[in-house]
């Protein structure tokens, strides 16, 4: 068995838990276009909106419908063998729902709000928006969304970059390959370490994978992890 399992997981993971995936074929992201909701120059032209969006998604993973599915069961589970560490490009909260402990958000998470004041981040599960006071501050207007937006740098790369060094086995889940820097983590890795993709299709960057399982992160989550613990890979 491994001993430092690094998982990247991405949109692919959630999807079937019902929360869509970033954006649809068509560039939009649950109708808006990405720059309107998912920029720092979209939140400053029509915070309104912004704000509005980012509430309706939080609602959306509130609602008890919303419940983590068989992957991410299954990767709470390893940890009982293991230790698996978590590097996610998903801003919900569903790893930790299903009881993984290591989780590493580098795009940002749903349930927080951060202060542009102290850039301090704060658990919150309500709407919020410029008329909310800020626990932190004390002040209206200073509360954002906590989500890496396009043209902002993605949360905790030194410690990714330490995780990575100590991974003994990567594997990357429901990602696009797309979408740097996570795209490029694969290729940072020792080449011995063995690198897994498990995906519903072949992604930009597959080639960089030794083993392929190939579909619903649900089902063949369970197929990757009984063939690690039958010593297969």
């Amino acid at each position: 068995m491994y001993h430092n399992i690094v998982v990247l997981t991405g949109a692919g993971i959630s999807a079937e838990s019902g929360i869509k995936t970033f954006r649809d074929a068509d560039g939009l992201w649950e109708n808006h276009p990405i720059e309107e909701v998912a920029s720092p120059e979209g939140f400053a032209a029509n915070p309104s909106l912004v704000y509005d969006f980012y509430n309706q998604r939080r609602r959306q993973l509130l609602d008890p419908a919303i419940e983590p599915n068989a992957a991410h069961v299954a990767l709470a589970d390893l940890e009982a063998d293991t230790q698996v560490t978590i590097i996610t490009q998903n801003v919900d909260n569903l790893h930790e729902r299903a009881g993984s402990s290591r989780v590493w958000h580098m795009h940002g998470e749903l349930m927080k709000a951060k202060c542009r004041s102290s850039g301090r981040s704060l658990e919150i599960s309500t709407d919020f928006d410029e008329k909310t006071v800020c626990t932190c501050c004390q002040k209206t207007g200073t509360l954002r969304p906590d989500i890496v937006w396009f043209g902002e740098i993605p949360y905790y790369l030194d410690q990714i970059q330490d995780i990575l060094a100590r991974c003994d086995l990567f594997v990357s889940i429901g990602t696009s390959g797309q979408v740097y820097p996570a795209a490029g983590f694969v290729r940072a890795l020792e080449p011995k370490v063995p690198k897994i993709e498990i995906n519903t299709d072949a992604t930009a960057i597959s080639h960089s994978f030794n083993r392929h399982f190939v579909g619903p992160a649900s089902t063949a989550v369970q197929e990757f992890i009984q063939v690690l613990k039958s010593d297969q890979l």
